[in-house]
């Protein structure tokens, strides 16, 4: 079955950077739109970069421009999310979401990121 397993999240210091990992399985990892979501506490899941394959084609929230990159290594059938500057309002719990070509939405776990001084 298709399983999302997000890593790499932790308490990080203001400025600081983290990457993220959804290691995925149980698909074919060559045509899919990968995204992550990130969900603070009190508010609404917001949808934060998405990457699409084949394509390479991504995406960002304007709130992350410039700070986060995300990117995929298909051969390890993994997505990642370099995020660099973080801020508190960074603070959240981020999820990992795939939309295969079948049309159906996968959820990871969530991993949750910290960032304060």
């Amino acid at each position: 079955q298709v399983q999302l397993v997000e890593s790499g999240g932790g308490l990080v210091q203001p400025g600081g950077s983290l990457r993220l990992s959804c290691a995925a399985s149980g698909f074919a990892f060559s045509s899919y739109v990968m995204s992550w979501y990130r969900q603070a506490p009190g508010k609404e899941r917001e949808l934060v970069a998405t990457i699409t394959s084949p394509s390479g084609r991504t995406t960002y929230t304007d709130s992350v421009k410039g700070r986060f990159t995300i990117s995929s290594d298909n051969a390890k059938n993994t997505v990642y999310l370099q995020m660099n500057s973080l801020n508190p309002e960074d603070t959240a719990v981020y999820y990992c979401r795939a939309v295969l070509s079948t049309g159906n939405v996968y959820w990871g776990q969530g991993t949750q990121v910290a960032v304060s001084s």
